[in-house]
Parts: C-alpha cells; structure tokens; sequence
C-alpha cells in the first residue's frame, strides 16, 4: 500500500515522527509494519503539499488498486491525529484516522478481509479516528451507496451548498429565501459584509455558492471529496438532503474535506454559517460541530 506525505517545506518531504510511530523497518524501498503482514511504500512529491484525501484517487494508478492508501498529512505530521485511511475502492475518497501505533494491525486486517472500510467507518468516534476515545456520533455513518460517477463540483474559492433532494420544490425554495435569496451568480450571503466581529458566532449568516443540478442527486457525504477539484478552492461542502426537506429547522449536512473527508455534521440550516465562520478562523475544528451520542449539542441548548 501507498504511504504518500502530503507535508513540505522548502521541497522538501516532512514527516515528523510518523514513521516512528507507526513502528515501521525499513527493508529497501518498502516499510514494514507490525508483524511482517502490512508493508507500505512511502512516496514523496512536493507537488503534494497540502493535499486531501479525497484527491488521493485519482493519484493511484489503475489495476490491482490496494483496498486503502495512507495519508501522512499535516494534522498526522504534526500530532494532532493519527494517518489518515483513505478508501480506494468502496467509496474513493473518503477517510478514517488511525492511531499511529494501530495502523499496522488495522492494514493487515484490511488486507485480510477482516475488516472493510465501512468497518472504520462505523466505528470512528466525532473526531473521525477509528475506536477512538473522542465520543460516539448522535447519528451513525450512513452506509455506503451504490458506486455511481458523479461530475466534479464547481472550483471555486468558499463555500457549496448542494441539493441532492427534489422531491420538494416548494422547500427549496423556502431555504434559499430563509438563508437570504440568491444573487445573479446563484450565491447566497453574497451582498453582506461578513465580518466576524460584528456578528453573533453561533449565529453567523452562510455565504456559498448554490449547486441546483441533478446530476447531483442522492449525492452521499462519503462521495463528496473525491468530487472537490486539487488546490485552494473548495473550504467545504454543504448538502441539502432528503432530512432537509423533511426534519425541523431545515437541517443541512456539512461534508468535511480535510479532517476526515467525508465525514458529516448534520445541524440546523440557520446554524451553518456559524460553522464556517468558526472553522475559517480556527475557533473551532470540524468534529466539535458533530453532534455526540447522548450529549446535547450547542445549538439546541437554551
């Protein structure tokens, strides 16, 4: 499997203590994990600084593609999670982190058949690590759809707000007008002056771009990343789903790109904007916005 470092500086590949931690011996150009069963390759590019999980398909030539490639991205490098798992088959582009001193154990098993990449899902905690200490998700992974070609999603710097629901014309609608009405470029929030200081942080208004296209249908947050162009562009990705149309206060999904692609915060329409305002100036990271099993989550405290 492919061990790719998505952490540089001055050209040069960092890897901090990821291959310390994850126990690896060298034998030529291959690491060896744990028992001998798991073996990864690491691969440099400068090229690929920065990159996400979900642009790691793409990179994988085709034929006798490996169940998984691992990520060595900032927040692994760093310390502030585990390697990032990046699905290669299933649903491509969606990930789970590991802890370091597991990722031999849980290759092997991947590897094996014993465990598959819905597995890892099911069982990450709000923070996206597999079994991790961080809390169990209020609402499980949803499982994984059926392998379906999606186009790629508008390149553009900010945020998307997808609809993937079209049963209920009228309630789109309704949304738009309740997040402020489009513009003439299908933006919402467009024509305000968003300035954190001057608004509420847990009441901040959303500005996006709108995607109203069928193509995009039944989209699944799993599928997202893999859809989001390379580069600085895309921030995050909100859907519009079928418990948008359905559930009280008009809840839409928010799809992480980075932490863990593809994992899913499901809060109220009018609370999405304060998600964005806290993650794009790191008050917040994106699993505190991940509703916790028996715990009440901010939005609905009085």
């Amino acid at each position: 499997m492919l061990l790719l470092c998505a952490c540089y500086a001055d050209g040069g590949a960092v890897w901090g203590g990821v291959l310390h931690e994850i126990g690896a011996r060298q034998e030529g150009d291959v690491l060896v994990l744990g028992d001998g069963v798991a073996r990864v390759r690491p691969v440099e590019d400068a090229e690929w600084d920065g990159l996400s999980g979900g642009n790691v398909p793409a990179l994988v030539p085709d034929g006798g593609v490996p169940p998984v490639a691992v990520l060595a991205d900032i927040m692994a490098v760093y310390g502030a999670g585990g390697p990032l798992l990046v699905d290669l088959v299933t649903v491509p582009g969606r990930g789970v982190r590991v802890l370091s001193d597991r990722l031999g154990e849980v290759l092997a098993d991947l590897s094996a058949g014993r465990l598959v990449f819905d597995d890892l899902v099911r069982e990450m905690d709000r923070c996206g690590v597999y079994q991790g200490d961080g809390g169990r998700p209020a609402l499980p992974a949803p499982p994984a759809p059926r392998r379906r070609s999606f186009p790629a999603l508008p390149a553009v710097p900010g945020v998307l707000l997808v609809r993937t629901s079209f049963e209920d014309d009228p309630g789109w609608s309704a949304l738009l007008d309740e997040l402020g009405g489009t513009d003439a470029k299908g933006r919402i929030g467009a024509d305000l002056d968003l300035d954190p200081d001057e608004f509420d942080d847990e009441d901040f208004p959303l500005e996006a771009l709108v995607v109203d296209d069928r193509a995009f249908e039944g989209l699944h947050p799993g599928q997202v990343p893999a859809l989001v162009p390379p580069g600085d562009h895309v921030t995050l990705v909100v859907l519009a789903d079928n418990r948008t149309f359905t559930d009280p206060g008009r809840p839409l999904t928010a799809v992480d790109l980075h932490a863990t692609p593809g994992q899913a915060a499901v809060l109220p329409s009018r609370h999405v904007g304060s998600l964005v305002c806290n993650l794009d100036i790191g008050n917040m990271d994106f699993y505190e916005f991940v509703a916790e099993e028996g715990v009440e989550p901010w939005w609905e405290q009085t």
